[in-house]
């Protein structure tokens, strides 16, 4: 199959959505399919993977996303030779799927990865609850109403679609994670980084962003430095910079500056080895719809101190693979202390996270999306897809 994959960005941006469809590219193509990534971004950059069409957009700051409202002329006609396009923002890339796809009966589907409606709180704070929430539930019925399948990573997720008025059936797959690779890793060692073995090494891992409660976590973080003397905390990750430069403002102003290191950005592939250093991973992001670096934590073994929400409260067993908290600064504080404390808790944790995981491998979750790849291509009449390709190429050659 020809699978086109269409995302408002890639790499070198670094997100969930953009590791999630890196990995699944990768298991895609080595199942014997041509998978294609449509982007927007920088022309002059150089892609280390064959098969990516940026088309260009204009940058928003520092942020490594780029707004367009259109393809390329070579990125409309080779995404029109796909057989099933899958989208992974419904607002830019969703539309363009819609007006370049539809016209010639190439399936669609789109995965919703992201708690939008939190992410108009928390970018557009001026903004009442309910402008936002009305806007989405504007777009977001129709929109889904269009494609020919709708995926959430989790159950969570499906109910907030349906709180947003989204009708029809939604099947919910989760978003595949490379377990091997956190499952065997080798840690680094501690006392490169100036730890020792008897410390307690908290980690985060993922972007530096406002929509990542950061400032929650280091707060709850003082409470614990103040009680435990040989905490740690390691924030691996990057973001917009001026955040980043507010966070380390903040890391001062806690007096943590000796007790909480921030790695700015490392390689992916680096992540597995930092993450096996480490003793519990901790997160209190309300955003997430399908964690990959919860996933990812659990695979190499690390217990998880979260809060429950939509995603982490989907992926985390709270008192089993870890510890889920109201949104509460009391009460988070307080289980992650005892997750600090009792080096038996965590490690019997750590079997059940390393043992629930195995539910995200990336070699399951291909093969579930694949399925449905396959269903929706068969239900598209060969017949009228060929004369739609013919015709297509005439009105072309017409038009040069």
């Amino acid at each position: 199959m020809r699978i086109g994959m269409m995302v408002d960005s890639y790499k070198p941006y670094t997100s969930g959505i953009t590791n999630y469809v890196d990995i699944n590219k990768r298991h895609l193509e080595m199942a014997g399919h041509e998978v294609f990534v449509f982007t927007f971004g920088d022309l002059e950059y150089k892609d280390d993977e064959p098969r990516v069409m940026r088309s260009r957009g204009v940058p928003l700051s520092d942020s490594g996303f780029y707004l367009s409202m259109r393809y390329s002329r070579a990125a409309r006609k080779l995404l029109q030779t796909m057989d099933i396009v899958h989208v992974h923002h419904p607002f830019l890339s969703g539309r363009l799927a819609l007006r370049y796809c539809h016209p010639e009966n190439i399936p669609i589907a789109y995965t919703n990865h992201t708690r939008y409606d939190l992410y108009a709180q928390a970018y557009l704070p001026i903004m009442p609850d309910q402008v936002s929430l009305g806007l989405l539930q504007s777009y977001m019925p129709s929109f889904c109403k269009a494609v020919d399948l709708v995926i959430t990573p989790s159950h969570g997720m499906e109910k907030v679609l349906r709180e947003l008025n989204v009708e029809g059936h939604i099947e919910v797959v989760p978003n595949g994670v490379d377990l091997q690779k956190f499952s065997t890793a080798n840690p680094l060692v501690r006392a490169d980084f100036g730890y020792s073995d008897k410390d307690v090494l908290l980690v985060y891992s993922g972007r530096i962003a406002l929509e990542k409660n950061i400032p929650f976590l280091l707060q709850a973080f003082a409470g614990i430095a103040k009680a435990i003397p040989n905490a740690q905390l390691l924030l691996i990750g990057s973001g917009i910079r001026q955040y980043e430069e507010e966070i380390r403002a903040l890391v001062g102003e806690l007096d943590l500056n000796e007790r909480v290191r921030l790695t700015g950005k490392i390689e992916y592939d680096e992540l597995p080895a930092f993450l096996a250093m480490c003793d519990i991973f901790v997160t209190a992001s309300v955003t997430e719809v399908h964690p990959l670096s919860v996933i990812e934590a659990m695979g190499t073994g690390l217990p998880v101190m979260g809060i429950q929400s939509v995603g982490v409260g989907d992926t985390v067993q709270d008192s089993v693979t870890g510890f889920l908290s109201t949104h509460d600064q009391a009460a988070f504080t307080a289980k992650l202390m005892r997750l600090c404390l009792d080096p038996g808790l965590r490690a019997q944790m750590s079997r059940s996270a390393r043992e629930a995981s195995g539910t995200y491998s990336i070699e399951r979750t291909t093969q579930l999306m694949l399925q449905h790849y396959e269903r929706l291509a068969s239900q598209t009449p060969t017949g009228k897809r060929n004369w739609a390709l013919r015709l297509r190429k005439i009105i072309q050659n017409f038009n040069q």
